[in-house]
């Protein structure tokens, strides 16, 4: 053996351990890179359920609110609690309350010319019916997370004298 062989054999050597731990270092990279998509995904996925929720539960809000306004009555007596399919796959997804009862913020009397005023409020002598504004307050809850939200909304329609004075106390 020359010496030269000998030179270029111990040179070799240290590369070849050298290539190995870049590997193992390109590896762990790779890896953390790996976990680190994972958790973004997660945390994406968490979000987009979040904004699901949000929108399903409004739209139940707003559907079980439409149901107690349709009905005249919520000026005088507290809704009942609904429960909402919001997929119409038959099971009750969302339960709606009412609390507070919905409340008479303000009413003032309703004028002749006023749009979308029945003949008989139109036609009377005195002021028998009234422009109420109402806040109705709708709390919906998940029935199999028990996630809620909340959501007001504002209604205005016309009550007679008897119900603006017992609901609104004019």
């Amino acid at each position: 053996m020359t010496r030269s062989s000998i030179m270029a054999w111990t040179v070799i050597k240290p590369q070849r351990g050298s290539t190995l731990l870049v590997a193992l270092i390109m590896l762990v990279l790779l890896t953390l890179v790996a976990v680190s998509a994972i958790n973004s995904t997660s945390t994406s996925i968490q979000i987009v359920g979040n904004a699901q929720f949000r929108e399903e539960a409004t739209a139940a809000a707003q559907q079980a609110i439409e149901n107690v306004i349709s009905n005249a009555n919520f000026q005088t007596a507290a809704p009942v609690p609904q429960n909402i399919d919001v997929n119409n796959d038959g099971v009750a997804d969302y339960t709606v309350t009412f609390a507070p009862a919905p409340t008479c913020l303000s009413a003032k009397p309703v004028v002749a010319g006023d749009p979308g005023v029945p003949s008989i409020c139109a036609s009377s002598i005195g002021t028998v019916c009234y422009w109420t504004m109402w806040d109705v307050r709708a709390v919906v809850s998940d029935i199999s997370t028990g996630a809620s939200l909340a959501l007001h909304q504002g209604i205005q329609t016309i009550a007679g004298l008897n119900a603006a004075v017992t609901a609104c106390g004019i």
